[in-house]
């Protein structure tokens, strides 16, 4: 119910931190699905005030407010195969963080990702794509050489890899989003899924001081100016 839910977040800490408890609730199978009643459809019909960013892979087991248990108006959601990244995508990101005031942006990703198969098959053993799939593909394979070149054999190290490039490629490319973390008020946070048990780890963190999962390699946690 929407009467269940805290105020929106207002800063990074505060939005991570809802992301997580929501998210451990769904591992726990006792989510609330909160702000999915017909009384958030009429607050939110006005306006939006979401508390994060997501950028996330489009994969149908990734439905963001489900794995994170939060409900309309809650979440700016962008989806490509693989989170890859274009002018589009930016401006997205910026939309959600200049404009809605979003305190946190999550790059997502998750095991056994189609689209991180199919580029080290692409790297490994020249298996070519059709279409825009090779497009997908082009823009995974920094990463996938990324990793190679770092002696990453597993799947975790190579969604993991992924994943920092994807978090390093937004800051390093959208000066609106690099300022905002700079300053304090937003944070960028890379997360892996987990598809078989639901649970989130994370990996990379720009703004807050976060325990990184050590399975899936060297991380950056930038805190200063966290809160």
């Amino acid at each position: 119910m929407s009467d269940d839910t805290p105020d929106t977040p207002t800063t990074p800490r505060e939005a991570l931190d809802l992301l997580l408890a929501g998210n451990r609730r769904f591992t726990g199978g006792t989510p609330r699905h909160p702000n999915q009643d017909a009384g958030r459809r009429a607050d939110t019909a006005s306006a939006q005030h979401p508390h994060a960013v997501l950028l996330g892979c489009s994969d149908s087991r990734l439905a963001a407010e489900i794995i994170f248990d939060q409900g309309l108006g809650d979440l700016f959601v962008v989806r490509t195969a693989g989170h890859t990244v274009g002018p589009e995508i930016l401006g997205s990101i910026e939309y959600g963080v200049s404009v809605l005031g979003c305190p946190l942006v999550v790059v997502l990703g998750h095991d056994a990702c189609g689209a991180v198969a199919a580029t080290r098959a692409a790297v490994e053993n020249g298996t070519t794509a059709h279409g825009y799939v090779r497009d997908v593909i082009e823009r995974v394979t920094p990463s996938v050489l990324a990793a190679q070149a770092a002696g990453v054999s597993e799947d975790d190290g190579f969604i993991a890899t992924h994943v920092r490039n994807t978090v390093d490629l937004v800051m390093d490319r959208s000066r609106d989003l690099a300022e905002q973390v700079a300053s304090g008020r937003t944070a960028v946070v890379g997360l892996t899924y987990r598809l078989a048990e639901g649970s989130v780890r994370p990996v990379v963190s720009h703004g807050l001081d976060l325990p990184l999962d050590p399975a899936t390699g060297p991380g950056t946690t930038s805190a200063s100016n966290s809160r």
